[in-house]
């Protein structure tokens, strides 16, 4: 079956850089109408389940007494989708009326955009909600003071030496400091693995089929 559409494929080719079957062109623009749409609807999912968790992880952050961390985390979230729904409203103004060839590069090229985007912000976006945490478990309620500061009393117990920086062990901050740079330095690449994961079939698919197009206009 697949070798029988190549053959009409490229029946429906000529020399010239324009796609001249009518078949062949409604072919083409139904297969990358349906690849964007697919994508479209997943990436409008996403954005609704990150809004629903933070919504939920914020309730939740209070409930168990680390308000500190829920707000942030929402907040950075929040930050988050705002961003995306931007980049998505781009997305929506790519032209239908044109080729199935221009819009797939379109669609190619706010995708570079998009991951460049988001790339970015993962650098930012794991180190702050690593730093949620800290915070919240740090000043979490403890039978009457932080859950940090009782931590520290009883590391004093044991290491009556260990040096303090405003209350806080110094390799405390350096493990922190550490994590924190290692974060930073791995965001992009950890949004990445992501994307490939939800997206990496859609993306496929996306990549095989300009492949297929170049080829039959070369």
């Amino acid at each position: 079956m697949e070798k029988s559409i190549e053959n009409i494929w490229k029946e429906g080719f000529l020399k010239s850089d324009a796609l001249v079957a009518p078949k062949i062109n409604n072919l083409y623009n139904q297969k990358s109408i349906h690849i964007i749409d697919k994508f479209k609807r997943m990436f409008k999912i996403n954005l609704i389940a990150i809004v629903a968790f933070s919504f939920a992880f914020l309730i939740v952050s209070f409930l168990i007494g680390i308000p500190i961390t829920g707000i942030i985390f929402f907040a950075t979230l929040s930050v988050l989708v705002f961003i995306n729904k931007q980049l998505l409203n781009d997305l929506e103004k790519i032209d239908l009326g044109i080729s199935s060839y221009q819009y797939l590069k379109a669609f190619s090229q706010w995708i570079n955009k998009q991951i460049s985007i988001n790339k970015k912000v993962s650098r930012f976006l794991y180190p702050i909600i690593f730093i949620s945490m800290i915070l919240g478990f740090w000043f979490k309620d403890a039978e009457g003071m932080p859950l940090g500061e009782r931590l520290v009393g009883e590391i004093l117990v044991g290491f009556p030496d260990v040096y303090l920086i405003f209350g806080v062990p110094l390799i405390g901050i350096v493990i922190a400091l550490l994590i924190l740079a290692l974060l930073a330095f791995f965001g992009g690449r950890i949004y990445t693995w992501d994307l490939n994961i939800v997206y990496g079939r859609l993306f496929k698919k996306l990549e095989e089929m300009m492949t297929d197009i170049e080829s039959l206009r070369n």
